[in-house]
């Protein structure tokens, strides 16, 4: 391993980031040194600017991604070589806001039922009914699922942190008859390719993408599409979009804030202001 990438490895866990946010920021500076053909401690500003617009220009690389890049790049220059000049002008681009394509209860329910196996209806399922991020559901174990308090021990979230989900009846039902019948032999309750081994991204989004493939062919799914139908059913339900922040383990109420402007239910409780007008006898002008 090359020092500076070892190096860089240990700034980052200094600071607490998530492995997956490890990977990919060392994978990022890995890309541009490759590109640029230079020795890391030999990049240049230019070599930066370059390299971006190469992945705008030939990869379309979309707004988020190259922001992602730009964090990588910062945290590479300014905290592991101490040249923060370098990057000090690459500009992030403004990200779009996109609201999130929500299924309905009844497309959530004919998702579900496509699932190909049990171990792969119990995890949609989980990802629905607790509103859990992909990685959240990977890592789940067997003691999280607490049966008498009625909550999921959420561990290692998203910037390190630590939360309880809800645990529906229904869900509890599926989880123990999955675990019935399959009764994985290590910790994690969903285990990957080996029973000892953690269940990964890509397993789950294949798993999402053969069943919106049975489902149907208007069924666009992706493995976040569950948690947020989850949010958005609430807030339809009426539930407040504080205990949806807690729920969700947003940071932020910007995030949660996303699922008012999705909920159809809501804009139909809302009368328009054009209803509330004094209605005329058109055919008196005419």
């Amino acid at each position: 391993m090359h020092p500076l990438r070892h190096r860089m490895i240990e700034d980052l866990r200094l600071r607490g980031r998530a492995h997956n946010a490890i990977d990919a920021n060392v994978r990022d500076v890995c890309k541009l040194v490759e590109w640029a053909g230079v020795p890391p401690a030999k990049l240049t500003a230019g070599n930066v600017r370059g390299f971006l617009v190469h992945l705008m220009d030939e990869r379309h690389l979309s707004c988020s991604s190259h922001d992602a890049h730009v964090a990588a790049f910062k945290f590479f220059f300014g905290i592991t070589l101490g040249r923060p000049d370098i990057v000090a002008f690459i500009p992030r681009r403004k990200v779009p806001m996109k609201l999130p394509t929500v299924l309905s209860q009844q497309q959530v329910a004919e998702f579900i039922d496509a699932a190909s196996t049990r171990k792969h209806r119990a995890m949609l399922m989980t990802m629905y009914g607790a509103g859990l991020r992909v990685s959240e559901l990977c890592k789940l174990e067997i003691p999280d699922i607490n049966s008498q308090r009625m909550v999921i021990h959420v561990r290692d979230a998203k910037r390190g942190r630590e939360r309880y989900a809800m645990l529906g009846p229904r869900l509890l039902e599926t989880l123990r008859e999955y675990f019935r019948v399959r009764r994985p032999s290590g910790p994690h309750l969903f285990p990957g390719y080996k029973p000892d081994a953690c269940l990964t991204r890509a397993a789950v989004a294949k798993a999402v993408q053969t069943a919106a493939r049975t489902a149907g062919p208007k069924m666009h799914v992706h493995p976040r599409s569950l948690r947020h139908a989850f949010a958005t059913h609430l807030v339809e339900d009426g539930v407040d979009l504080r205990t949806v922040q807690v729920l969700l383990s947003h940071a932020s109420m910007r995030s949660t804030m996303t699922y008012v402007h999705v909920t159809a239910a809501r804009q139909r409780a809302i009368r328009s202001p054009l209803d509330a007008l004094p209605r005329r006898d058109v055919t008196q002008t005419e």
